[in-house]
């Protein structure tokens, strides 16, 4: 294992064209880069675990617990274990973030070039995190 990993994260975020891609995987956190088409979302869900959201570029409406807000570049939203929660692009470019998971979430290295293709694999049970 390197000893550091450095990304120009919002360089990183905007060249990806992929709705999720796995960029690191550590013992006890995961650094995800997501790309959500307009009027895509990331679609509700719920997760185990924590999860910090930060946006590149674009607008979003962000839904979490039943709370909605606005969202766009600079913004960071944090989603607690258990709270269910969507992000909806709202705006006519794509919608670019990268989010931590605590625990991780996905695959390592994981790369899902659609929101279908990820709902597809993790229904498959081939999106699974790393065991500790």
């Amino acid at each position: 294992m390197r000893g550091m990993e450095h990304y120009t994260i919002a360089t990183v975020a905007e060249q990806s064209p992929d709705f999720r891609r796995v960029l690191w995987t550590g013992k006890h956190t995961q650094l995800v880069i997501m790309t959500i088409p307009p009027d895509g979302e990331i679609g509700e869900e719920v997760h185990e675990v924590d999860q910090i959201l930060t946006f590149v570029s674009g607008t979003a409406k962000a839904i979490v617990s039943g709370q909605e807000r606005n969202v766009a570049q600079g913004d960071l939203v944090v989603v607690p274990a258990g709270r269910k929660h969507n992000f909806i692009n709202t705006g006519p470019n794509p919608l670019v973030l990268y989010t931590v998971y605590g625990p991780a979430e996905h695959a390592d290295g994981a790369v899902h070039k659609t929101k279908e293709e990820a709902d597809r694999l993790e229904e498959e049970g081939k999106d699974e995190p790393p065991q500790s």
